[in-house]
């Protein structure tokens, strides 16, 4: 495993909060992806709904060697819950870890996006443990830890 990264739900300022947090921690965004680019056949299982096109589909700030990281809530995740809006994210070394984690974690839990190809090149899944923790596992052989 190289490493697990914080990652925050917000309902529609996650932009701002992002702005607010480099300006504290410093540094620059590795990423930072609106929902309007997210290819129509990938994603969400509805249509986005056009006002959500200019919210955060993904940032991440590098803070150290681990990275913040945060999304704002989409239809298909409905609204964010302050104090239920933190995600915990694996990056692994491999593919059969990622599937291995994945696996573990969502035994008697709910899978809520399987270990999948995505459009931004990771291998990468959501699942809900069974105690209410939410995980994103992902894995990306061109991924470098920061150093």
């Amino acid at each position: 495993m190289l490493f697990i990264n914080p990652y925050l739900i917000f309902n529609g300022n996650c932009e701002t909060a992002f702005l607010f947090y480099k300006s504290v921690f410093g540094g620059d965004f590795t990423h930072i992806g609106r929902f309007s680019e997210m290819p129509k056949e990938d994603g969400c299982a509805e249509p986005m709904p056009d006002e959500f096109g200019n919210r955060i589909m993904h940032v991440s700030l590098p803070i150290g060697k681990n990275s913040l990281m945060g999304s704002d809530s989409n239809p298909s995740m409905g609204e964010a819950i302050v104090g239920q809006n933190v995600n915990i994210s694996i990056t692994t070394d491999t593919k059969a870890e990622a599937d291995r984690l994945f696996a573990g974690l969502s035994e008697k839990g709910k899978v809520t996006m399987p270990m999948q190809d995505t459009f931004w090149g990771d291998y990468f899944g959501m699942t809900e443990d069974q105690f209410g923790i939410e995980w994103m596992i992902s894995y990306n052989k061109d991924y470098q830890i920061p150093a």
